[in-house]
């Protein structure tokens, strides 16, 4: 797979893959969401919907890349984030 960035050796764009893809850290969170106002409907004020807890996945990967003009590899983290959203009874 080549991506289109540049090398931090050489410089050069449109030469680089990705080598490698592991997860480094794996991390969950449970997080209380604020209360939310709901406005309108028959009624002159606003009603407030209780808070729910969401559990929140946060997934550390470490990138490889390589340049194939240079030959230089590098490491990377990129951290992607995911929420679980409680089921409804």
């Amino acid at each position: 797979m080549e991506i289109f960035r540049h090398c931090p050796e050489c410089g050069r764009r449109f030469h680089i893959e990705l080598v490698g893809k592991k997860l480094a850290h794996l991390d969950k969170e449970e997080v209380q969401t604020p209360p939310r106002l709901l406005l309108g409907g028959r009624y002159p004020y606003a009603l407030v919907e209780a808070g729910v807890t969401v559990t929140l996945d946060i997934e550390e990967f470490q990138y490889a890349y390589r340049c194939k003009h240079c030959g230089h590899e590098w490491y990377e983290k990129h951290t992607e984030k995911h929420v679980e959203k409680p089921a409804m009874d």
